[in-house]
């Protein structure tokens, strides 16, 4: 134990380190805010759908060797975010349908476009990065870290502002419209935020793996309470706690940084859902 700890002081001594570890919980943290809504809303899959439209905007920015590949994978996942809602609401294509094409073809094509155009030498091994993370975390410039900040801020300060709206068109949209709520303009709203989370954190995990990062923390949280601040709070606490601890065990064990957080979060998830059974105490506000 005093040998890890040692070893990971050590650690902590370069920036590239520190910049992870900030990276990657506020990331973790705006992850699980959304996720609570997301699920909720039986939308948990738009985070899977949403995380192949991003590939595919990824595969096209190294195509066309954009520098800043977040100036073209942001509007385009956003846009997604936003079509793929109008989709669900429409009666001739189910949402579900309509993320499972999305997902399939913006893997398919991004994978076609790297094949056919990439000057990588590497090309699996860049595919397999980009899907299921590496160690790109762990070589954030100051830049990037300022970047995720800015956004993470924003994403933060949104759900605070609109709480109260969300949690009405959360649960009910129909008596949202009654009182007046825009609800479709919140549900907008609320795809186009997860579409930033989702962009932010395909540097941590991958995109394969982003949904982990929204699912798990809500529905952990949905085994331990029942109102909505208390699954929002705890979310948020186990999302942070879980993505410090992979970020540790990646660092000490050296292994990939996207599939131990996502270990860690199955692994709590896990002992969640046995507290939520053998405890129904904590079933409380």
């Amino acid at each position: 134990m005093a040998t890890a700890l040692s070893t990971l002081s050590l650690y902590f001594q370069y920036p590239f380190v520190r910049y992870a570890f900030i990276v990657g919980i506020l990331i973790a943290l705006c992850s699980s805010l959304l996720g609570v809504t997301l699920v909720l809303k039986r939308f948990s899959f738009i985070g899977d759908g949403l995380s192949h439209v991003a590939f595919g905007a990824l595969a096209v920015a190294t195509v066309v060797n954009v520098q800043n590949n977040t100036l073209v994978v942001l509007p385009v996942t956003v846009t997604s975010a936003i079509l793929l809602l109008r989709a669900g609401q429409n009666a001739k294509v189910k949402g579900d349908a309509a993320i499972a094409m999305v997902s399939v073809a913006s893997l398919a094509l991004g994978y076609l476009l790297l094949h056919l155009f990439s000057a990588s030498s590497n090309l699996s091994g860049d595919v397999c990065s980009t899907l299921f993370g590496s160690t790109a975390i762990l070589t954030l410039s100051a830049a990037d870290v300022w970047l995720c900040f800015t956004m993470s801020l924003i994403v933060i300060l949104l759900f605070i502002c609109f709480y109260h709206k969300i949690f009405t068109v959360t649960f009910d949209e129909t008596f949202a419209q009654a009182t007046g709520i825009n609800a479709g303009g919140y549900n907008v709203l609320i795809a186009t935020v997860i579409a930033i989370v989702i962009v932010l954190a395909m540097n941590l995990v991958g995109s394969l793996l982003i949904s982990a990062l929204i699912i798990f923390p809500a529905l952990s949280a949905m085994r331990l309470y029942k109102s909505f601040r208390s699954v929002i709070i705890f979310s948020a606490c186990f999302s942070v706690c879980t993505a410090a601890i992979g970020l540790v065990i990646a660092i000490l064990a050296g292994t990939p940084v996207g599939a131990t957080i996502v270990t860690v979060d199955v692994l709590a998830f896990a002992l969640c859902f046995a507290l939520g059974s053998l405890l129904p105490a904590f079933h409380r506000g």
